[in-house]
């Protein structure tokens, strides 16, 4: 009699784990690039300066804000 116990995948289960793991890294990998690639085409785009300059604004708005005071005051009532 013939088994057919690998037919049904039951002889090559850590090599199928295997191949999963290396596509998933594969798809992991691509889908980084295309995110990197996303990114560098915000920021040339018109919308993607005006959120960098925002950003800057509101930091250096922050950063002179409490020129030597202290954030939070405290006072005895």
């Amino acid at each position: 009699m013939v088994s057919c116990f690998a037919c049904f995948g039951g002889g090559n289960k850590r090599q199928s784990r295997e191949e999963e793991e290396r596509l998933s890294l594969e798809a992991r990998a691509k889908a980084a690039e295309a995110a990197q690639i996303r990114q560098e085409e915000f920021e040339k785009s018109a919308a993607g300066r005006a959120a960098r300059a925002q950003l800057q604004a509101m930091a250096k708005q922050s950063a002179n804000q409490n020129k030597g005071e202290p954030a939070l005051k405290w006072q005895m009532g």
